[in-house]
């Protein structure tokens, strides 16, 4: 059956870049004035190429060559990637990530999602989305930890049927953190003063350059612990695991065996044991088709405005926080 589609596939393609070949040299070289017969060739050459991609595109949708999808998320997660116009992003941008998992569900012939996971964690919403992204896909899903799967990444191993990594894999973290600098002293050194005007008391909760209050100590702490709470609960509910289980952990990360032994990880495997699985899920052999992201420099500049102020992340992994008046959460 893979034969004669592959036979179907490039015959459509071959069909179509004729019928373009043919209109490129009707519209440049045949029909126009002498300049345009000069530019002709080049032409035609363009429109051929441009052809090739489309027919490519659709022999591909009308008899995809792939049953399963594969999807990365690769360092600190966050909404843009972090990185800027002229940079690269040094992260997983979230948006892109979700884009490439909705793009997986849309095509016919992704039967099911491989989400590869090497990721410290990152930014709270934007896991979240990725998770919901994942929960959503329309057949079986499967993350597969290679070396590193905490604290984020975990919460998006969450929202997949099931979960492998390498016995040397590091998984869990599965708590918060909330940080501060103080930098009182040394602005008493310096002859600064801090004088802010606000309305609300706790509105400047967190801020470096005083000192903190119980009162505000304690607001922030509650917020701490409404962040570990639900960080508890999304886990429980998408890895069936009971709450106090997890709670244990007492947001310890743990190599690949082990957190299989704690029920924190379904099997251990190389991605060949992941393949094989999958065929097994299938019933037939599986080929795999590596989304990327489709992101042009609208996407950037949208991405580089929105610095999401609250982050999750290991703090093992140096993962970059957002801040709110100096305070920083992580997970």
């Amino acid at each position: 059956m893979a034969g004669a589609d592959d036979i179907i596939r490039g015959l459509l393609v071959v069909i179509i870049v004729g019928i373009g070949t043919v209109l490129g040299w009707v519209l440049f070289v045949r029909t126009p004035d002498n300049l345009a017969q000069l530019l002709g060739v080049l032409l035609v050459v363009a429109v051929a190429v441009a052809t090739a991609r489309i027919g490519s595109n659709i022999a591909g949708s009308l008899l995809p060559a792939h049953n399963v999808a594969e999807v990365a998320v690769e360092g600190p997660i966050s909404r843009d990637g972090g990185g800027g116009i002229t940079s690269p992003p040094v992260g997983a941008s979230a948006d892109d990530i979700v884009e490439q998992i909705d793009r997986a569900d849309a095509d016919r012939g992704s039967e099911a999602l491989l989400l590869k996971l090497n990721t410290p964690g990152g930014e709270i919403v934007p896991s979240e989305d990725i998770r919901i992204a994942a929960e959503e896909f329309d057949g079986p899903t499967i993350a597969y930890a290679t070396d590193v799967c905490a604290s984020g990444g975990y919460d998006i191993a969450a929202g997949c049927d099931e979960l492998w990594a390498r016995e040397g894999s590091i998984v869990g973290s599965i708590g918060v953190v909330g940080s501060r600098v103080n930098a009182k002293e040394l602005a008493d050194r310096l002859g600064l003063s801090y004088e802010q005007f606000t309305a609300g008391e706790y509105k400047d909760a967190g801020v470096p350059l005083k000192e903190m209050t119980e009162d505000e100590r304690e607001y922030l702490q509650g917020i701490v612990d409404d962040y570990y709470d639900q960080f508890i609960d999304t886990v429980a509910e998408g890895r069936e695991m009971d709450a106090e289980t997890l709670k244990d952990t007492e947001a310890r990360i743990f190599l690949g065996d082990e957190a299989e032994e704690r029920g924190l990880v379904d099997r251990l495997g190389t991605r060949d044991d992941v393949e094989a699985s999958l065929e097994q899920r299938l019933g037939e052999a599986v080929t795999i088709k590596e989304y990327e992201p489709e992101r042009g420099l609208t996407g950037k500049l949208r991405g580089g405005a929105q610095q999401v102020a609250f982050a999750l992340g290991a703090g093992i992994a140096g993962v970059a926080d957002g801040d709110i008046e100096g305070l920083s959460f992580r997970r």
